[in-house]
Order: structure tokens, then C-alpha cells, then sequence
């Protein structure tokens, strides 16, 4: 029987109903559902959830496949959407598409987006002298502002954020109900009216002036030298004049800085260029919604010496928020952006807190009635090998997801003692919190600790299994055998490698070179060159550079020239007698101390190494700050170009699981290097050898093992001059070279990796 047009036509009407997952809450993605499927002409409705986003849509089956198409092909540009599942339901003949309460049952699996910065449209508003948000520091809209540090629980509702206590007025309710307005469910939607203000209290926490009167008169103490702790997104920055030497050296005195660089912030990309010098794709980094600190060759002295002390590069970043934007233009000129605290002390985030810890820091303290919920710091990134390399992973970047392959056990990673991050498991992916820090300090304990509740809290988990650094003495690593959870404990190395690997999604076998400073070995020593190879099962520790002692232990890591000596007796005794880094009574002290192996353990650490290179070529006092002798070593041969190396060999060194690995011996480049010395060889030049004969070791070694994967991992590959040496000489032997992309190289990646190797233990358990 012939079927009738009528039925033809019940039969072609269809509703589904769509689960996506991802980043979907806080970027405009129920408006643009809301539009798109009125655009369509289908009925149903649409919800935030604690999975993501749910729709139900309704109408002829050909526009629901259009509908489906188009949901993933026109996205919000700062969604990510990880997976659609769509199911049949029943057709309810509703009318019309509607926006629905959220739906706050089940657990939560969304992802909670970074902080954006201002946008285009926004900025305009902001410079527009007619515009009802002329000047206002807290205007946003869908496609920027507020994400992660206001965000309270999910799914991402203003009366889930610390916006709660503020009613939007009548303009801002339109604009968050008008489908055509890009406001439509912006959730920190506000205005002069009924959105935060800003307060100007002195060092005792007097109010000094209220609103444009507060920024004026932190831009009028700022233009005279003074020092102001300006409340931004996600914590305090300490601004101070930029140009203004005295002003900044009198900050870095009270901060307790004394010459790591400081940070660099300007109003526009044309004002970026009379401060440094930028590359195309440097350019596009800063004025990215990221907005991260740029690390960029500087121009001229349009900044004061003491920003970045000895340092051909600044790290620069452009104004993130509204409130930076006015305050830069108004001052007209660069500032100091550097984070509000103590040097090694967390982010401040609240008045009362930055009161009390940077009292006798800051002068005046610009502040608004914004509670930020969880401290973010600034993102710093490079451009090495011709892409962005993330170094310090936090605002814009973080909380970041790392989709996986499959779904994994709910798992809490720990990481490391220093650059500390955080992770945890959620189903197919790993999501990293922003940067806290070094452990060194009761304060950054208690922000560790908040870190790693608030984000288990936030996702709903309830780990199965703590994983954290084989090192027994790191804080991270008590924290986790004191929470009552089974602990898996991961060697450090590896969990480098597999960060990189989950970076550049690869999949074993992969030859890995994790090269730092220190990570516990396996064999007792303090490993730091090395070579892994991995597999599906685990990884074998395949070569390694050859150790040397460490007079002193962590001393050396503080004190260059102790390495210096330990490597000197390395390649012979008698070379670390005369050596004159040290006097005669020290020398003797350390010496015994080497030979008697006291308080001297061996290292097989590329950080190390380069200490002791650069305490040979001068540096031989204390360092101020981590990385500091082997910066000097990256910046001693900028612009130099050549393959000259020094020799080094490989000898054979069996292991006890009977696989045949090899040592790294590096005594005859040192034994070169000094003659050169000796001959009065420019620094830069032997820098670049250095370098070069580093980038053959890890050539050399992949030639041996034969994998073409290598993925180059540690605090060392932050140094760009080895990193894009060895990608480039691993690609013309034809080896695949992978590096860092979003997770940084350092031990702020090792969270991520601690995850990975957490579920590897469970699998085979």
C-alpha cells in the first residue's frame, strides 16, 4: 500500500537528543545553539549541565543533520568540543527553542574554561567616550573575560561564580536576554551601574577614592615612582614605572627579588614595539586571548636596566583586562607587571590578604569587590622551533584539558616540589591546574593544598589513587602518603616523557631525553640526563650522561662552581686540586668531601653540567634565581651560527634487566673546553660549541636505539638555542623530534605525566 503525504511527512519529523562535552560552558554556546536552531527552524531547548551542554531538537530529519553538522562546523571559536552523543527521543511537538535552567544533577564531568582576555568589540566600548561602558575596568561579554577565577562550582551559572551577589539592572538583563546580543547568558554580564567597583586603599587599608577617582590616583602615584598593588583577574600584580630605574630596583628590594626579570606590560602591539622586538609570531601570541608574558628580544632602553638585570630579553605581555586597559592608557607609558607576593610566595588574591603580605611592598592598593575564587597567575610562553612553547602554564592556558584516547581511572597527580602543578582524570582526559609555584613555604603549602581540593572538587571526584614523585622528601610527595588514598609513586623522568608524549600525542614506542636538573633515581643517584625508552608496559632507562659529584647535594644547585669542581675531579683529580673557583681551605673542605663521598651524591644531571660549563666560563658566584647560570650560557652566544662541537664518547654500561644501554661521557669536551679557555676563546664561541655538542649526544644516542619517535622533555629544553639544535640535526638524520607545546617542558608538565603512569600501573595490576 502506497504510504499518503501526510505520513510521508510524520515520518520524515524526528527529535534527538545531544550530549556535548568539552568546553562548552562560559563561551557563548547555548546562544549560538539558541540561534542556530532558530535559524533552522527546529523546536526543543538547550542546557548547561555538569557533563556539559544537553539539547533536545525537533523537526524534519534532513534539518536535524544539518543541525548536527552545524553545530560542530560553526562553534563558538573558544569552544572545544571533545564529543557529541546523540540519541532518538520521542517528539513532544513543543513550540518554538527555549534556554533551559541548568541542570545540575549528576557528576561533574564539564569542562571549566580559562580566563580570556578583553575582546575587540569589548575594547571598543571601553575606549568609546558615548558608550555606557566608557572606562568601565569589568566590562565582558561571551567571547571574553572571567572564566575559571570566578567560578564557583558547575555548571558555569552566574549564581555559580562569586558574580552572584551582583543584580544585573535593567540595560544589562536586555542585553542578557536579547538572542541577537553578543551579552546573550554572558554570565559576569555588568555595567558602571551594577557591576564591581574599584577602591583606592593606602598601605593601612584607609579608602582613599572610589571608582574612576581610585584609578586616577593610582596612575598619579605610579607616574611619580611609586609602587602599586593592582587587583586583577586572578591575583595582585606589583606595578611600578617601567622606565624608572630607582622605582624598580626599589621594588625588587622590598619584594626580595633581586634579579630575576620582571615582567613588562603595555597597552597596544605599537607600544610592544618600542620596547622590544618582536617576531610575527611573538606578535600574534601577545595579542592572543591568552595574552601570556612574551619572552622577546628587547629594543634599545626604553625600560630601565634593572627590569631584566644582564638580559637581552624581555618578558613582555599586553593589558589582559579591562581594567589594565584603562589603567596603561591612562599612564601612557609601560609598567612593571609583576605577580603581587613575596619572591617564592603564592599569588595574592583578597584586600586583607594582600594587606598584610605585601604591607611595606606596595605604596597604594588599587582594588575591586570581585571575589576572585582561586588564585591565577600570568601564562609565560617563548617561541622556539618556529612555535609557541608554554613555560609557565596558568591564566589562559589552565585549567587545561588533555583529551586521551580513552577513558582513564579517576586519578589525582600530585606533581613535583618545584613549578608546581596539579591534575586529575576526568574520563578521556586530564585537566592541569594553573601553576602554583615551589613548595618551599607554609603559604605555598596551604595554596597547594587549596589547588588540589578545589580542583577534585570542582570535577565531583573521588580519586581512586593519589600519584606523586618517587622523590620521598618533596611536599607534594607527604601530602599524598598522609591522604589515607593508595599512593603510586612515579619516577620522575619518566613522567617527563610521557607529559611530552601526551603533549604531542604519541604513542610508544617513543626514545625520550628527559634532561634537568635533579629527579630521584632509581639507583640511588640524582638522575638528570637521561635516556628512556618507552614502551606499552613501562620504560627502560636506556642512556644517560655520565655521572659526576655533587659536593654539597642541593648546595650545588644554588652554587655553580660546587659543579664545576665535581666535574673537574670527574675528569681528573688533579684539575680540581688547582682549580682556583675555590680558596685553598674550601677547596680542601669540598674535596674531602667528594672523596669521602660525604654529603656528595652522584649526578647524571644536564642542569648540572650546564652549571658547571658556565662557573668555568666565569660564573662563579651564587645563583639568584633557578636557570640563572645556564641563561647566561643560552644568551652568551646569541646570534652566533655554526656546527663546530667539541668530542664526546659513548661507552657501553649493561644493565641488570640485560639490555645494553650507554653513558654519555662528556670529559672529553670538558677537557677541550678548558684549553680553549686557556687559549682565551671567546665565551660565546665555546657556548656554542657546547651546545652543538650537546645536540650531537642526543643525535648520537637515537642513532644507536633506532626509534623514530624522540620526544625532548625537562627543564633543559626549555633553553631554545639546544631545542631547535636538536630538533633540527634529529630531523636530518630522519628521526621524528617532538617538544613541548601547551604543557610545559619543566616540572610543571609532571602531573600529567604522574596520571599517565598511574593508569599504566593500574592497567597491569
Amino acid at each position: 500500500m502506497t504510504p499518503t503525504v501526510l505520513e510521508v511527512a510524520r515520518e520524515a519529523q524526528g527529535r534527538v537528543r545531544l550530549v556535548v562535552r568539552g568546553a562548552v560552558q562560559g563561551v557563548g554556546f547555548r546562544p549560538f545553539v539558541y540561534r542556530l536552531a532558530r535559524r533552522i527552524g527546529l523546536s526543543g531547548w538547550v542546557e548547561n549541565s555538569s557533563q556539559g551542554v544537553t539539547i533536545e531538537v525537533e523537526g524534519p530529519k534532513a534539518r536535524l543533520a544539518d543541525f548536527q553538522w552545524q553545530l560542530r562546523s560553526e562553534a563558538p571559536p573558544r569552544s572545544v568540543i571533545l564529543g557529541i552523543e546523540a540519541a532518538a527521543v520521542p517528539p513532544r511537538n513543543e513550540p518554538g527553542f527555549a534556554i533551559h535552567a541548568s541542570d545540575v544533577s549528576g557528576a561533574p564531568t564539564a569542562i571549566v574554561l580559562p580566563d580570556v582576555a578583553t575582546c575587540e568589540a569589548c575594547l571598543r566600548e571601553i575606549l568609546d567616550p558615548r558608550d555606557r561602558r566608557h572606562g568601565y575596568p569589568f566590562t565582558n561579554c561571551t567571547d571574553c573575560g572571567p572564566r575559571y577565577s570566578i567560578v564557583l562550582a558547575l555548571p558555569y551559572d552566574r549564581a555559580r561564580t562569586t558574580m552572584a551577589g551582583f543584580t544585573m539592572c535593567r540595560a544589562c538583563a536586555g542585553e542578557y536576554a536579547d538572542p541577537e546580543n553578543r551579552r546573550f547568558h554572558a554570565e559576569p554580564n555588568a555595567c558602571p551601574a551594577c557591576g564591581p567597583r574599584l577602591t583606592l586603599l593606602d598601605a593601612s587599608g584607609s579608602v582613599l577614592a572610589r571608582e574612576q577617582d581610585a584609578l586616577l590616583g593610582a596612575a598619579d602615584r605610579l607616574r611619580r615612582g611609586g609602587i602599586v598593588a593592582v587587583k586583577g583577574l586572578g591575583g595582585f600584580h606589583l606595578m611600578v614605572d617601567a622606565r624608572d630605574d630607582e622605582a624598580v630596583r626599589r621594588l625588587r628590594r622590598r619584594k626580595r627579588r633581586e634579579a630575576k626579570p620582571l615582567a613588562v606590560m603595555v597597552a597596544t602591539l605599537d607600544d610592544a614595539r618600542r620596547v622590544a622586538l618582536p617576531s610575527e609570531t611573538e606578535r600574534a601570541l601577545l595579542a592572543s586571548p591568552q595574552a601570556p608574558i612574551v619572552l622577546v628580544a628587547r629594543a634599545g632602553e626604553a625600560v630601565a636596566p634593572s627590569v631584566a638585570p644582564d638580559n637581552p630579553d624581555l618578558g613582555l605581555l599586553l593589558a589582559s583586562t579591562p581594567l589594565h586597559h584603562v589603567l596603561l592608557r591612562e599612564l601612557g607609558f609601560p609598567v612593571v607587571a609583576t605577580s603581587g607576593n613575596l619572591s617564592e610566595e603564592p599569588l595574592c588574591t583578597g584586600e586583607t590578604e594582600a594587606l598584610e603580605r605585601l604591607r611595606g611592598i606596595a605604596d597604594l592598593f588599587l582594588v575591586h569587590d570581585r571575589e576572585i575564587a582561586r588564585p591565577v597567575d600570568d601564562s609565560v610562553v617563548r617561541v622556539v622551533a618556529g612555535r609557541e612553547l608554554v613555560l609557565r602554564c596558568a591564566r589562559g592556558y589552565a585549567p587545561f584539558p588533555l583529551s586521551l584516547a580513552r577513558p582513564l581511572p579517576s586519578l589525582l597527580a600530585v606533581g613535583g616540589h618545584l613549578k608546581n602543578t596539579v591534575a586529575v582524570s576526568v574520563g578521556p582526559r586530564v585537566v592541569v591546574s594553573p601553576h602554583v609555584g615551589d613548595l618551599e613555604t607554609e603559604a605555598a603549602e596551604a595554596a597547594f593544598t587549596r589547588t588540589v581540593e578545589m580542583l577534585v572538587r570542582l570535577h565531583g571526584l573521588s580519586p581512586e589513587a593519589i600519584a606523586c614523585d618517587a622523590h620521598p622528601d618533596y611536599l607534594s610527595t607527604r601530602f599524598a602518603r598522609d591522604d589515607g588514598r593508595p599512593v603510586i609513586a612515579v619516577q620522575h623522568h619518566y613522567a617527563h616523557v610521557l607529559a611530552c608524549m601526551a603533549d604531542n600525542e604519541l604513542a610508544p614506542p617513543v626514545l625520550g631525553f628527559a634532561w634537568d636538573g635533579t629527579g630521584h633515581g632509581l639507583d640511588g643517584t640524582v638522575w638528570g640526563g637521561e635516556t628512556l625508552l618507552v614502551s606499552d608496559r613501562g620504560f627502560r632507562r636506556v642512556a644517560w650522561l655520565r655521572p659526576f659529584p655533587l659536593p654539597g647535594g642541593d648546595q650545588a644547585a644554588r652554587e655553580p662552581r660546587r659543579s664545576a669542581l665535581g666535574a673537574l675531579h670527574e675528569l681528573d683529580p688533579a684539575l680540581a686540586e688547582r682549580s682556583p673557583l675555590f680558596g685553598d681551605a674550601e677547596r680542601a673542605v669540598l674535596l674531602s668531601m667528594i672523596r669521602r663521598r660525604l654529603r656528595t651524591p652522584l649526578t647524571s644531571s644536564a642542569g648540572r653540567l650546564f652549571d658547571a660549563v658556565a662557573a668555568l666560563l666565569g660564573f662563579s658566584g651564587a645563583v639568584r634565581f633557578e636557570g640563572e647560570a645556564a641563561m647566561g650560557l643560552e644568551f652568551a652566544l646569541r646570534g652566533l651560527e655554526g656546527g663546530e662541537r667539541y668530542d664526546f664518547t659513548i661507552e657501553p654500561a649493561p644493565v641488570p634487566e640485560g639490555d645494553s644501554a650507554c653513558v654519555l661521557d662528556w670529559r672529553p669536551m670538558l677537557g677541550q673546553m678548558l684549553a680553549d679557555v686557556a687559549r682565551g676563546e671567546a665565551r660565546g664561541e665555546i657556548s656554542l660549541r657546547f651546545h652543538n655538542t650537546l645536540a650531537e649526544m642526543i643525535v648520537a644516542t637515537a642513532l644507536r636505539r633506532g626509534v623514530e619517535a624522540v620526544a625532548l622533555s625537562g627543564g633543559c629544553f626549555q633553553n631554545r638555542v639546544l631545542t631547535e639544535r636538536a630538533v633540527r640535526r634529529l630531523r636530518e638524520e630522519g628521526f621524528r623530534p617532538h617538544w613541548h607545546r601547551r604543557l610545559p617542558p619543566g616540572d610543571g608538565g609532571l602531573a600529567v605525566g604522574q596520571i599517565l603512569a598511574a593508569a599504566r600501573s593500574l592497567e597491569r595490576s
